[in-house]
């Protein structure tokens, strides 16, 4: 027998025993069970662009807006006047969270039969169409001037969004 017939065979084995295929962990089977999600299940999540136009429009009542944050779903500006902030004015988009729709479920306040809360001392929301939360935050305003600035948002450009 040749001296390299042993470490032929045992590259052979060696190789075999490589190249077989390993059976399908629990991991992989369960991988292989679980529902993929489809498409059309994923929430269509406006961009934060889009919401800029409904803001209330520059120089209401003598204030500037400054937007500072956007981002998929969202928008934010700081209503300023007088080199301070007033407020901060948000729109998000709540596509594919019940839990912020769901707050509004037991509210007692409507703004053109849309429900609004107050939520804190400090802020103000009301939701359009089910979907979208416009929220006034302010550590000066009282609930009626939060309320008024809500009503300066295009809630009915928003609702056809």
């Amino acid at each position: 027998m040749n001296t390299r017939t042993p470490s032929l065979l045992f590259s052979v084995a060696l190789l075999l025993v490589a190249c077989q295929k390993e059976p399908p962990s629990r991991w992989d089977e369960a991988a292989a069970k679980a529902p993929t999600p489809a498409a059309s299940a994923a929430p269509d999540i406006k961009p934060g662009s889009a919401f800029n136009a409904f803001f209330p429009p520059e120089g209401a009542e003598g204030t500037s807006r400054v937007f500072t944050a956007e981002k998929p779903g969202y928008a934010e500006a700081k209503l300023r006047k007088d080199g301070g902030d007033v407020a901060s004015l948000s729109i998000s988009d709540t596509a594919g969270d019940p839990q912020v729709v769901a707050k509004f479920a037991s509210a007692t306040d409507h703004l053109a039969g849309m429900p609004v809360v107050t939520v804190g001392k400090n802020q103000s929301a009301i939701l359009v169409k089910n979907r979208f939360q416009v929220k006034v935050s302010s550590q000066t305003l009282d609930p009626e001037a939060r309320k008024e600035w809500l009503k300066r948002f295009d809630l009915s450009g928003l609702a056809n969004l």
